[in-house]
């Protein structure tokens, strides 16, 4: 293990379209505060013979946080909703209890033109005690978030509290998302501005920690007492993310995470047998894995 705590490198997969790097969950780390799976998307040019398409599928127990860096995704769930993220902008979907839904490029995109795709799929464990709370959805477009500046650096709070700043994303737990970009060399210090355990997923560029060198492709994990100052290189674009950790330990199955095995396992024959929530405009179906 390195001296500044664990690094963890995307380890690439192919999903179809998309080539994804896996950032947690991590056999050495299975959560960073509430964040309990994080997929890279992209980046991938997309366009006349190849789009995304990710068909209806369920989630419980969790909230996912969509975060696009480049591209537009269509959101349609069985609450009804139809959503299109635009970048910079955060889709919040709670599933509680169960929900199911798809993202795909939007209709009016699919013109011949070529685009990059390039943005975060994240997942926050639910507080044990709402995990079978009623389904929801929230979009808050990327204007709404709280920015600042210190010296280069441009900062974003994505979701959650930090910098003694509060985003409108409607959380469920003690937790933080901060995106920040610099264009000259930049001195950051998170002790103090975030509360729990923390994650730094390197987009762009390169850091140094503790006089090692980190490069874009990674997350560096730490506690928030035990962080030292960090060095953003130029031209550098972090996320920060992190949180109180629950005291109870999450069991994740494919899109399912619950602090209670025997409710994946409900969750799991409630798929096979058509009976989980269901969007009625939309006849695809993922089946569950072998």
């Amino acid at each position: 293990m390195s001296n500044i705590g664990l690094i963890i490198e995307e380890r690439s997969r192919d999903i179809g379209d998309f080539l994804v790097g896996r950032l947690i969950p991590f056999r050495k780390k299975r959560m960073i505060g509430p964040f309990i799976f994080i997929d890279h998307m992209g980046p991938t040019e997309l366009g006349p013979a190849r789009y995304m398409d990710v068909n209806q599928h369920p989630h419980l127990g969790l909230s996912t946080l969509t975060f696009m860096l480049e591209g537009e995704i269509m959101h349609e769930d069985s609450m009804g909703t139809q959503q299109r993220i635009k970048p910079g902008s955060v889709n919040w979907m709670t599933a509680g209890k169960g929900v199911t839904h798809t993202e795909r490029t939007p209709k009016d995109m699919r013109n011949g033109t070529l685009f990059t795709a390039h943005g975060y799929q994240i997942w926050v464990a639910l507080p044990k005690e709402l995990e079978d709370m009623e389904p929801q959805f929230h979009h808050i477009d990327g204007a709404d978030l709280p920015k600042w500046k210190d010296d280069s650096a441009e900062f974003k709070l994505v979701a959650g509290k930090g910098y003694d700043k509060e985003s409108p994303v409607p959380v469920h737990s003690d937790l933080f998302m901060v995106e920040i970009k610099n264009e000259e060399s930049y001195s950051l210090n998170v002790n103090g501005k975030l509360k729990g355990e923390i994650g730094i997923c390197i987009v762009e560029g390169s850091i140094e920690a503790c006089g090692e060198v980190v490069e874009k492709g990674n997350i560096l994990v730490s506690k928030v007492e035990d962080t030292c100052n960090i060095l953003l290189r130029p031209n550098t674009h972090l996320l920060l993310f992190g949180g109180e950790p629950f005291p109870e330990e999450r069991h994740i199955y494919w899109n399912f995470v619950s602090s209670s095995k025997h409710k994946i396992e409900a969750a799991k024959e409630a798929w096979r047998s058509k009976t989980f929530p269901m969007m009625e405009t939309d006849d695809t179906y993922v089946p569950l894995p072998e």
